[in-house]
């Protein structure tokens, strides 16, 4: 906290009337940082679904890949509105060529799409993960558990940061028998730059499946425990109050 004085003018105003910059003896400034640390439960979960294919020829590559990738839609969108979002990402058919000889020959072919999807039904999440990490040449990767970039959660932690700059502001000017008058300047730290983001999620899922089909007698499915998420909101004030009482 910090209360400084000074400039000139009249009742902490300068010539133009407006308070001044570092204000007065008779209108001192105290300034505040007020923070917020939240915890709710996540919204949605991210997943990630990279499918491979390999093949002698460039074509057997792309059939078989094509043949994988819309298996792996066909399963998220038979979970209908659960599954809110459904993106491709990157796509690559890479040749590989044969070690030995002097002339470029390829020798077989790598194919590979990545899918994502954010799902907001987390009681189909444990059997959908399941059911993807079941398919042939399929990894997924995930949950990445998450609030919605709209939730409200973000909201109440910016208000519950303001409301705890006010109050520590005015315990500081109540020390000095002094009251808020007004206020001058409040800053949202965030629009300086945000946090660094942090690492994965412990226990994150890593699935990958290699085999053929899945053996008769029904999908083994997850138990996936949500992470709660922590919200964070910080905010500078700056208050004028009145003289202290020193």
């Amino acid at each position: 906290m910090t209360t400084t004085s000074g400039g000139s003018g009249v009742n902490g105003q300068g010539a133009d009337g407006v308070p001044a910059a570092f204000g007065t003896p008779e209108a001192p400034r105290v300034a505040v940082r007020g923070e917020a640390r939240l915890e709710f439960d996540p919204e949605i979960a991210r997943i990630g679904v990279t499918v491979s294919a390999r093949g002698s020829d460039r074509r057997d590559a792309l059939e078989a890949l094509s043949r994988r990738n819309a298996q792996v839609l066909e399963l998220l969108r038979g979970y209908g509105e659960a599954v809110e979002k459904l993106s491709t990402g990157a796509f690559s058919v890479t040749p590989e060529l044969a070690e030995k000889g002097r002339r470029e020959r390829v020798r077989t072919y790598h194919g590979r799409v990545h899918v994502a999807a954010v799902v907001g039904d987390f009681t189909v999440l444990g059997e959908l993960t399941a059911r993807l990490a079941e398919l042939e040449m399929t990894r997924v990767e995930g949950p990445r558990w998450s609030l919605r970039p709209d939730s409200p959660a973000h909201r109440e932690a910016r208000q519950q940061a303001v409301r705890e700059a006010v109050t520590r502001a005015r315990e500081y000017a109540g020390a000095l028998g002094a009251r808020l008058v007004a206020l001058v300047e409040l800053a949202d730290l965030g629009a300086e730059g945000g946090l660094p983001p942090g690492p994965p999620p412990p226990g994150a899922l890593r699935a990958a499946a290699y085999g053929g089909p899945a053996a008769p007698g029904g999908v083994p499915e997850l138990d996936l425990e949500p992470q709660v998420q922590t919200v964070q909101a910080q905010v500078n004030a700056r208050f004028v109050m009145t003289a202290p009482e020193l």
